[in-house]
């Protein structure tokens, strides 16, 4: 089988995990989707693509790999509606997952001269993407501060859930779960390490949740942030198309085998399916 890595780092832990299990009888190669030069070779096209990437011309390249017939992990499509937050927060809320009320504002500087919040808030980049704003303002002078860096960011708003200042780290590989423990992003302390976290010990509606994400999503790779939103009740904050699953114990292994079989299936999404949202290059 010829795998595909659409990435513009095949050396990532999971990648190369993957390569290594898969080579000793397949094929693996690399199309970094950001490089110049002529596109693929759409007459000789890989058995199965791994689409380890968000932006907005990896997303084309996926979808114009799916017009012409090649099975793509994850869609395009599933990739993209993870990259627009609103959107998120729509498909999630739509299809009754657990996920945090989510607004949308223009811009942060329209945010910032609104005033004072009536509460914490959490302020996130409508289109994620590396380096994007994630924050918590509790007033309007940090407003003020967010908004001399970021005036024109359109921005979704969730407010602010009080909680552990854990993150629930989950993964899912083809339907089998992995997860961890780690230090929100908005703690003071900063991230720190990422500690193991039992799937076992999760309780039973957190797990069905992430599970539930695949479904609505249209996902087979994809990580889910929850939090405690007390007395054990899950809360959804944010879902990620092909994350890194970093020291993962089983992971590489679970998606080599997800790789392998999409490639002898050669399973396509739909038309509607691939048809892929616009993704802002903000």
């Amino acid at each position: 089988m010829r795998i595909c890595l659409l990435s513009a780092d095949p050396g990532h832990p999971l990648l190369a995990g993957v390569t290594g299990l898969l080579t000793p009888e397949h094929q693996v190669e690399t199309l970094d989707p950001g490089a110049e030069g002529p596109g693929p070779d759409l007459s000789s096209l890989a058995d199965v693509y791994l689409l380890k990437a968000r932006t907005p011309r990896a997303l084309a390249l996926a979808a114009l790999l799916e017009e012409h017939g090649a099975p793509v992990l994850n869609s395009a499509a599933a990739t993209a509606r993870c990259q627009d937050r609103v959107e998120m927060a729509a498909v999630a809320r739509a299809a009754g997952l657990p996920f945090a009320g989510t607004r949308f504002v223009a811009t942060l500087g329209e945010l910032a001269a609104a005033g004072v919040p009536a509460g914490p808030l959490v302020i996130k980049s409508r289109f994620s993407r590396r380096q994007d704003l994630v924050a918590r303002a509790d007033s309007a002078v940090r407003l003020r501060e967010l908004a001399a860096d970021w005036a024109e960011e359109p921005v979704v708003v969730q407010e602010f859930t009080v909680n552990s200042g854990w993150d629930h780290k989950l993964w899912v590989v083809d339907g089998q779960l992995f997860a961890a423990l780690r230090r929100s992003e908005l703690a003071p302390e900063g991230r720190g390490p990422t500690l193991p976290l039992p799937v076992g010990e999760l309780p039973a509606s957190w797990t069905a949740a992430a599970l539930r994400v695949g479904e609505v999503f249209g996902l087979e790779v994809y990580g889910v942030d929850l939090l405690d939103a007390g007395g054990g009740a899950p809360l959804i904050v944010d879902i990620n198309a092909f994350p890194g699953i970093r020291g993962q114990a089983g992971a590489p292994e679970a998606l080599a085998a997800l790789a392998l079989r999409t490639a002898v299936s050669g399973r396509t999404g739909s038309a509607a399916e691939r048809k892929v949202p616009q993704v802002s290059e903000k």
